[in-house]
């Protein structure tokens, strides 16, 4: 199958291309490497990838490319994902995850693609948990530009599906962890506490370390993606495992897998407009999608230490 990932030099891009190249497709990577490594993709681009580095936001070149590889399935994960620099910048913001969707969105459909799985967000798009796990109809009301601009482009996807009958598809990922995890993301703090536990720090753990999110491992996300492209189900899935788990729940297992009982919080004060509680429900998207995470917290951390070697 010729597929195309955009943002396939990133933490979970990559690891995207490497199951697809693993099951035989014909893959081609679009990235600009801003934000995505290139070492990310040393297995891939030997296993007979290709890297076009490229920015999303110029949709004449993304119309090309996509004419030119005439991809059946496009996973779009390219994103501006640090949000704090929404919040600071969200115009920058929107020009990547919006703008640079759309012009995607349109590229596919006219090179005539088969289905486009957007990558999206749970805990972002819905703000504060008011029931949890949230469902996909939980009222959406995020508390920073890069949920905005994730709601936008999910509304974008749709657009094309009911205009043009695209088969489109967003994802909202939970707090997505594991193997080349980047610490911009909202996961980040996992990769930032993994490093602290290997050189000997000390985790710095904002306010009282009681906030939960829903963290999904890596490849349960792949996996996810996958389905996602096999299935026509349209709209948005929640994509987590359903549990909260708090920041300071981390800290303790990661001590106990590094065998460090002195890993413990340092505490610095709460940031504002930080989310207290979340977590998203993945019912629907077992349901419909024939999808469910498979590695629970403590294992997948193991994985990310081990990932990362002595």
């Amino acid at each position: 199958m010729r597929t195309l990932v955009t943002g396939g030099a990133g933490f979970i891009g990559s690891n995207v291309v490497d199951a697809l190249l693993e099951r035989g497709d014909e893959v081609t990577i679009v990235d600009n490497l801003s934000t995505g490594r290139r070492v990310n993709l040393e297995g891939a681009l030997a296993g007979g990838a290709r890297l076009v580095e490229a920015d999303i936001r110029d949709g004449e070149a993304m119309r090309d490319l996509c004419e030119q590889v005439s991809p059946e399935v496009v996973f779009h994960l390219a994103a501006q994902i640090d949000v704090r620099r929404s919040v600071a910048d969200p115009a920058y913001d929107a020009t990547i995850n919006v703008i640079g969707t759309i012009n995607m969105l349109a590229a596919a459909h006219a090179a005539g693609a088969r289905r486009f799985v957007n990558s999206s967000t749970g805990g972002a798009i819905y703000g504060e948990g008011r029931q949890i796990p949230a469902t996909e109809d939980h009222p959406q009301a995020p508390e920073a530009g890069y949920g905005q601009s994730k709601l936008a482009a999910e509304g974008y996807c749709g657009l094309f599906r009911r205009l043009h009958g695209f088969p489109a598809v967003s994802l909202r990922y939970g707090n997505v962890y594991g193997p080349r995890q980047d610490p911009l993301g909202e996961a980040g703090v996992i990769a930032i506490f993994c490093g602290k536990l290997r050189d000997g720090g000390q985790p710095v753990v904002y306010g009282d370390g009681l906030q939960t999110r829903d963290y999904v491992y890596v490849g349960d996300v792949v996996s996810a993606n996958l389905a996602a492209a096999e299935s026509d189900a349209g709209d948005a899935f929640n994509v987590g495992l359903g549990i909260e788990s708090t920041v300071l729940d981390i800290v303790e297992i990661l001590g106990r897998l590094g065998g460090r009982p002195d890993f413990k919080a340092q505490h610095e004060p709460e940031r504002k407009g930080e989310i207290r509680r979340i977590a998203i429900d993945p019912s629907r998207a077992r349901e419909e999608l024939g999808w469910e995470p498979k590695v629970r917290l403590e294992e997948g951390l193991e994985l990310t230490l081990r990932s990362l070697g002595d």
